[in-house]
């Protein structure tokens, strides 16, 4: 697996300027609801080795699914407190997603929830916008706050190495920025959020090259092993590659290319082709 380097800086300057994505429907309210919002989304922002499998709302995809289903629930009665995450249950989970109780995520999802309700009471008395605060206005420190809580942990080991990707807790911290609840002044020092999809936007575009074997099984749509060292490599690889990216249009940080990548996967091109799929919490 290696990145072709020599693409990168075409490769750059091809990509759009960043929009909003469909679920920044999640907005309005008070600057605790933005938090508690954004800070529950994430927690459950994992499960694409388990989509293929969820009942999808139409023209929606499994992300989108999600998502549409919390703001539906907060629109209708408002943000789950610390209190009601501590105590969620998979049924309750389910019911707000539109999923079958006994699939396996629905368990996963409240599994995070309960951790993040419990951190959230023992930690910060209950409260979204204390944790946010908490940080001082460095993305950097919530990201290091949250990755030792379960419902936010995401790190590989790799040759001897110990690689904290750190996908949810810094897509969080970049979360919380675009919806005004916090304003961090070190977003440029996270990396982008290593998932599946912004691998195979890069791959398909040939930024990224992938050998035949691994292809073959990501076209036969085998699960690849979460932690196996060609999983490790495909996300580590991918944050490579934006960092090269970055490098090549200054101005721009990692979180916004990853979002214009992100943008670029949701075309059809994108979504025709198989995309690598892990069943993990981390993404």
């Amino acid at each position: 697996m290696q990145v072709e380097e020599g693409l990168i800086p075409g490769y750059a300057g091809s990509l759009a300027p960043v929009r909003e994505r469909d679920h920044d429907q999640l907005h309005g309210g008070s600057r605790e609801e933005l938090a508690a919002i954004w800070l529950t989304l994430d927690a459950i922002n994992f499960g694409s080795g388990w989509f293929p499998t969820l009942r999808k709302r139409p023209g929606r995809s499994g992300y989108s699914t999600i998502a549409s289903g919390i703001a539906d629930r907060f629109r209708a009665r408002g943000p789950w407190s610390a209190q009601e995450l501590a105590a969620i249950r998979a049924d309750e989970v389910a019911l707000t997603l539109g999923q079958d109780p006994g699939h396996e995520l629905m368990a996963l999802f409240a599994q995070s929830l309960n951790d993040l309700g419990r951190r959230l009471l023992d930690e910060h008395s209950g409260s979204f916008t204390a944790l946010v605060d908490s940080a001082g206005g460095s993305a950097v420190a919530l990201v290091v706050c949250v990755a030792a809580w379960d419902c936010f942990a995401d790190s590989s080991s790799y040759e001897g190495f110990d690689l904290p990707f750190l996908k949810r807790a810094q897509i969080a911290a970049a979360d919380l920025h675009r919806a005004g609840v916090a304003r961090f002044g070190d977003l440029n020092r996270l990396t982008m959020f290593a998932d599946n999809l912004v691998p195979h936007v890069l791959r398909l575009d040939g930024v990224l090259r992938f050998d035949a074997g691994l292809t073959a099984r990501i076209e036969r749509e085998e699960l690849i092993e979460h932690g196996s060292p060609e999983e490790v490599e495909i996300r580590a690889c991918a944050v490579h590659a934006v960092e090269l990216l970055v490098a090549a249009r200054p101005g721009r940080c990692a979180a916004e290319i990853d979002q214009a990548l992100w943008l670029r996967g949701q075309g059809a091109r994108y979504k025709a082709a198989p995309r690598h799929r892990s069943r993990t919490t981390a993404y």
